[in-house]
């Protein structure tokens, strides 16, 4: 056999990226950090047939909608509010003229100009004619949007637009001194756009960014974030949706040119912050929940346009794997909403704003400010923008989100875990909400998010739900006259532990006031991860506390819950029964499944005690993705043992996985893989950490190595033909030796 080396230059821009990055090496007991290793992934991997032209097609599509509920003037009328929103006018107009620099549109280029004639004048009269007094919002759209259409209208209407975006900002910035969220940073990055227009003095935009920066807490949100994410401050936690939207702004700015005074350190955070992302983004392409305005559309086209401007950035500075990646995950991304897009009816083309199939009008999952008119907008200038970004062609390789390998706990702020393995991510929220927000509650505390590779991710759980208008825990006298806490009726729901206190259960998304979570990471590797969620009380009140074992690997994950209380529980598992369409699922005593279709996707919910059983007499909830069916898993057992199975369409039945699962005195088996301590074995990759490993199950060692190390073997028809390991060793093989370099890929033929 003549081994055949992978090309060099993947372990020396990892290296690289180690270093900008400021992050850590992995570790197998402690929390691993944010700089992939490993390149191979455990399931096949193609690389995506997505085009920037393609993103043309959605803007347009949805841009043709936005023109039919135009009016007169010019204006962009939402048709559920009746009446223009907030920003909805300029992002339509800008979208428009990014079709028309792209040679295509021309039917709209007449409500694209009125579009820009209704919002310049607005726009230059100051903050009461905008509406909503969103000035922030109209600058970096208008300006930019500005050179796009001169070659459309005459030079005087030309010259009367750009008079207009001279506007100072102090005259169209409601509220000048407040508003210091993520609004501010609109005001950053178009402040900045007007400079590169020589619509704006460079030194009051300089001022201003500055002092946004340095004084109106712009730096401290982001600085001091353990993973430079964009702390907007106004939930608790902190919204992951929202996080987004600072971070982006932010890299606009910076990628656009700004050489004020923090620059580099600007983009310094900016990089690390979205590096960090690449991580919370699920396998599937969406965002992660959590937070005011989560599971909206337009927060995966967020996600789409920080990766094309940071795929960019990294090819830019010679980092062509980083760069790679995050051309992966932009097209991750874009290809994720899809499965929201409205596909009939005077909407047709369009999406929808949450993450579900209702009416609008029921308005399932919105927030406030969620309306058709600004976030349909925010979907096309988002889009737009990715548009007008990506300029290179730049190879895909697969994104972390599909290989796997990690497990981190975000900035406390955030409260939030994320686990991989092999493409298969887990979600916990460690902090529930317990303030409200918009008298809602926005983050419930258990495990929220289960997607992998190549499947269906709304099977989830893909979401969960706090209802915490509803008093949930309040004060009650016993016989005696002594207070004490209970509880009222449930309106929580996530995956996770459930138990029986005073007659009434109990859900740990009910109480996020007393409960908090600690998430506890055992070993790490792109092929198996093991970590424990170890819920316990934070108040005086007292309560039961659990330990939640998981076992993540690509196929599936097996989870554990144990109570240290002598007293009735279970095992929470919400089930997606209805999105605006109702899903095929279907109960026993033992298992419960979902999906969308009898032949297609499907989550399973597999109890493994021997006695075991379901309950299902609690209401459903409605989420942001739908209504949830609470099912939950009860047993006599010491703790309560559950495979979560996702079936793709071609995969086993849920009874083959039953009836074939084994635990063994180092793991399980099962009908795709088996795990014993830190090894996994499937039938096309197996691997782990080890010296040696048997691969045919006959009790001997098929492949060596020199030493102890992490390690991937991709396998076909049974044998080894690419091995790829985290320190420099031998491997043998089939009577051969190979001379294997740390984390650089190593074909045999």
């Amino acid at each position: 056999m003549n081994p055949k080396k992978e090309p060099k230059f993947h372990w020396i821009i990892l290296l690289s990226i180690y270093i900008i990055n400021n992050t850590y090496s992995q570790t197998n007991t402690g929390e691993a950090a944010l700089s992939q290793a490993f390149h191979l992934s455990a399931k096949p991997w193609n690389r995506s047939v997505v085009d920037k032209d393609d993103f043309l097609k959605l803007i347009e599509a949805t841009c043709e909608v936005m023109a039919n509920n135009q009016n007169s003037s010019g204006a962009i009328i939402d048709p559920y509010l009746k009446r223009e929103h907030q920003y909805s006018t300029p992002y339509f107009a800008f979208g428009v003229g990014v079709l028309l620099e792209a040679g295509q549109g021309k039917h709209l280029k007449e409500a694209g100009i009125k579009a820009m004639e209704h919002s310049t004048l607005a726009f230059s009269k100051g903050s009461k004619a905008i509406p909503d007094e969103h000035g922030e919002f109209f600058i970096s759209p208008l300006t930019n949007a500005l050179s796009f259409y001169k070659a459309h209208i005459t030079e005087n209407q030309y010259k009367t637009w750009t008079k207009r975006m001279e506007t100072p900002l102090t005259e169209v910035m409601q509220n000048f001194d407040g508003r210091i969220n993520n609004w501010r940073t609109y005001a950053m990055k178009g402040e900045w756009s007007r400079v590169n227009h020589n619509l704006s003095p460079k030194n009051f935009a300089t001022e201003f960014i500055e002092t946004a920066w340095n004084q109106y807490s712009q730096r401290i949100r982001i600085v001091n974030d353990k993973w430079n994410m964009y702390q907007d401050w106004s939930s608790d936690p902190q919204s992951l949706a929202v996080e987004a939207v600072g971070r982006g702004n932010l890299i606009a700015l910076a990628t656009e040119g700004y050489d004020g005074p923090s620059a580099s350190e600007i983009m310094k955070v900016i990089r690390k912050g979205t590096f960090t992302s690449l991580y919370t983004q699920a396998p599937d392409g969406q965002a992660p929940p959590n937070g005011r305005t989560d599971n909206h559309i337009f927060n995966d086209v967020l996600y789409q346009l920080a990766f094309e401007v940071m795929a960019e950035d990294a090819w830019k500075n010679g980092n062509q794997y980083l760069a790679g990646q995050y051309r992966r995950a932009a097209n991750l991304a874009f290809n994720s909403i899809h499965r929201w897009k409205r596909d009939s009816g005077a909407f047709k083309g369009s999406f929808f704003i949450t993450k579900n199939h209702f009416n609008p009008n029921d308005r399932i999952g919105y927030q406030p400010a969620s309306q058709w008119g600004n976030y349909t907008g925010a979907l096309v200038q988002h889009l737009a923008e990715a548009w007008l970004s990506r300029k290179t062609e730049i190879p895909e390789f697969p994104s972390p989100a599909e290989i796997g390998g990690y497990a981190f706990t975000t900035d406390d702020s955030f409260g939030a875990f994320f686990a991989n393995a092999g493409g298969f991510q887990v979600m916990v929220n460690l902090r529930g909400a317990a303030v409200p927000k918009y008298g809602k509650s926005w983050t419930p505390l258990g495990t929220v998010r289960m997607v992998k590779k190549g499947w269906d991710g709304r099977l989830g759980p893909a979401d969960g739900e706090h209802d915490i208008s509803k008093n949930t825990s309040f004060q009650m006298k016993t016989g005696d006259g002594t207070l004490v806490d209970s509880y009222g009726p449930q309106s929580g729901i996530s995956f996770g532990p459930e138990w029986m206190e005073r007659g009434h259960w109990v859900r740990i998304a009910d109480v996020p006031s007393t409960y908090r979570a600690e998430a506890e990471i055992k070993f790490v590797h792109p092929l198996l991860v093991r970590f424990t969620i170890h819920y316990s009380y934070v108040t005086g009140r007292g309560g039961p506390y659990f330990s939640q074992e998981f076992i993540l690997t690509p196929d599936l994950l097996v989870t554990r819950l144990r109570n240290a209380q002598n007293q009735p529980f279970g095992l929470t598992v919400p089930l997606l029964e209805n999105d605006g369409r109702p899903l095929i699922t279907a109960i026993t005593n033992n298992m419960a499944h979902t999906g969308y279709s009898q032949n297609g996707d499907r989550q399973y919910f597999i109890g493994l005690n021997k006695n075991i059983k379901t309950v299902t007499d609690a209401p459903s909830i409605q989420s942001t993705y739908g209504w949830l069916k609470p099912i939950r898993f009860e047993s006599q057992e010491e703790s309560i043992d559950l495979m979560v199975y996702p079936k793709s369409a071609s995969g086993l039945s849920g009874k083959a996985m039953y009836e074939n699962f084994k635990w063994t005195t180092e793991g399980f088996t099962t009908p795709l893989a088996e795990i014993k301590g830190n090894l996994y074995r499937g039938s096309n990759v197996a691997g782990g950490e080890s010296d040696a490993m048997d691969l045919d199950a006959d009790g001997k060692s098929d492949v060596v190595f020199s030493k102890k190390c992490g390690f991937m073997l991709q396998l076909k028809d049974n044998t080894i033909y690419r091995v790829e390991t985290d320190k420099e060793v031998t491997m043998t093989y089939q009577g051969q030796s190979y001379s294997i370099a740390a984390f650089q890929p190593f074909t045999l033929n």
